[in-house]
């Protein structure tokens, strides 16, 4: 009877750990739709972490490679910039939109279309390192959605 009493100790100790993990709620997941021959879309999100974590990359099956960006005003021109992460402060939604931060799938294999669904996986890190990646799928939007969007760096 001891090797079960153990066992089921072990089992509930795993799932305590489990429930205090550090965990990002994400909603209303989009990207834009491309114009044939386009090789970037933009993505968009919002994130709510409940500890300190920080967005730091994420993949798609679409895309050769998916950046982090930003986008602002430069000299009476908006610019998009890369950068290396998102901070997702502790139990505030960061919005990832057009205009601001947002996610850009480079290397498009095939134009967006409206209605299709986007495989999208996202690594977050928490503030101990510990990495961790979402599933999500992005609905595609029409192009016109959201703006602004330009691609300059």
């Amino acid at each position: 009877m001891k090797p079960l009493a153990y066992t089921l100790l072990a089992a509930g100790l795993t799932l305590m750990s489990a429930a205090h993990a550090d965990s990002v709620q994400v909603s209303n997941v989009w990207m834009r739709a491309t114009a044939p021959g386009q090789k970037v879309a933009g993505g968009f999100m919002d994130l709510t972490a409940n500890a300190d974590m920080r967005l730091v990359g994420g993949s798609s099956p679409v895309c050769g490679r998916v950046e982090l960006h930003t986008m602002r005003m430069e000299g009476g021109m908006m610019v998009m910039r890369q950068v290396p992460d998102i901070p997702l402060p502790k139990g505030q939604t960061v919005s990832l939109k057009p205009g601001g931060l947002h996610i850009m799938c480079i290397d498009l294999k095939q134009p967006l279309k409206p209605g299709e669904r986007v495989p999208l996986s996202l690594r977050v890190r928490s503030g101990g390192g510990q990495e961790q990646s979402l599933q999500l799928e992005a609905e595609v939007r029409p192009a016109g959605e959201g703006r602004p969007m330009q691609h300059m760096h």
